[in-house]
């Protein structure tokens, strides 16, 4: 039997998610197919996100449930160790990263471009497919990228996050002179920053309650930080305006309070980006939005953004390196999640070196 399709079943030492609440750094048996277009990638750096996080403390995201033990994590970068027979333009021992989500390529969403949102992606750490926090996976090469070597392992990492802001960005449709407002100062929100940055605007107000994370995000780049247990971010927005407002409102945060008030610091015919993901429903100003002509979008993960984000970080337009604050070791995974879940101030980005 050729290499390329045969199923492996063995047993592999990986962070599980044995239920909410109980994490597991154990063997565990996976059963993979080799086949002809994937590729298998030896991990080195998994990032931790916050749906990996709430997933740890609930154990489940709106419909998806963890019903059984679950691999987590989906921000990776590693090295190709192995093709599959009709796998071109990857070779062994190319640095790359993983876009976390596979479509059925034959959808009608896949077909239309918008392969996020095929409702049969298979999504890395979302129940019931495992995620990559063990030493290899396999994966399709047509969502693995090579990333030049300027690119460190953990930047790599940062590729997923950073795509969410990229994709935003270009739903805003951003441009040149833009002011731009993100609300929420997490991960999230710094690469939305960013993002806008790189898309052109002249400059990027962001809003929290964490100072320490704000004085972060005042030192990378044109970007205005603003602590709204202390100050009003709509006089801000209006100072910096004239009063007219801004061009772009990110909501990042999913806080609900803060995702009730998009339209406050919007202009007329300003464009708001809902990226957050709420844990309940929220207050929907029509007449906010109505009176302002507004244009509303809405992100779910990203689509073809992922060579966007590797050429913008390669060529120094965005450098997301003092986002990583906490890098912990493979064995030390579990302490990982609790520091994460306990999130300390000044720490934006969690990551785990396996490498």
């Amino acid at each position: 039997m050729n290499v390329a399709t045969m199923k492996t079943g063995a047993l592999t030492q990986a962070l599980v998610l044995e239920r909410a609440g109980e994490l597991s750094l154990r063997p565990i048996e996976i059963e993979e197919s080799m086949g002809p277009n994937d590729v298998r990638i030896d991990i080195h750096t998994v990032g931790v996100c916050g749906s990996d996080v709430h997933y740890y403390q609930h154990g489940s995201i709106g419909p998806f449930v963890v019903n059984e033990p679950m691999i987590l994590g989906h921000e990776a970068s590693g090295t190709i160790s192995e093709l599959g027979s009709s796998v071109r333009g990857l070779r062994v021992g190319d640095r790359v990263c993983m876009e976390p989500g596979v479509p059925d390529a034959e959808s009608r969403a896949a077909r239309l471009g918008m392969y996020n949102l095929d409702p049969d992606v298979r999504f890395w750490a979302t129940p019931p497919v495992h995620g990559c926090l063990r030493p290899s996976v396999v994966h399709p090469a047509a969502y693995t990228f090579k990333v030049p070597d300027n690119v460190s392992f953990a930047e790599a990492a940062m590729i997923e996050p950073l795509a969410v802001g990229l994709h935003a960005a270009n739903k805003a449709n951003v441009r040149a002179g833009d002011l731009a407002v993100v609300l929420g100062a997490g991960p999230i929100g710094m690469v939305t920053a960013l993002s806008a940055l790189a898309a052109g605007a002249s400059r990027v107000v962001i809003s929290d309650v964490q100072q320490t994370k704000l004085d972060l995000a005042a030192t990378l780049g044109a970007i205005t930080p603003v602590n709204v247990a202390e100050a009003s971010l709509e006089q801000e927005i209006g100072r910096l305006t004239d009063g007219w407002g801004a061009d772009v409102v990110f909501e990042a945060s999913g806080n609900e309070r803060a995702a009730a008030g998009v339209f406050d610091c919007l202009r007329p015919g300003g464009c708001v980006v809902y990226i957050g993901m709420p844990s309940g429903p929220i207050p929907y100003d029509v007449l906010a939005a109505s009176v302002k002509e507004a244009r509303v979008e809405h992100v779910f993960r990203y689509a073809n953004v992922y060579p966007q984000a590797i050429s913008l970080m390669a060529n120094g337009k965005i450098d997301v390196k003092p986002l990583i604050t906490d890098t912990y070791t493979f064995a030390e995974s579990v302490e990982a999640f609790d520091f994460a879940a306990a999130m300390p101030a000044g720490s934006v980005k969690v990551q785990i070196a396996l490498g």
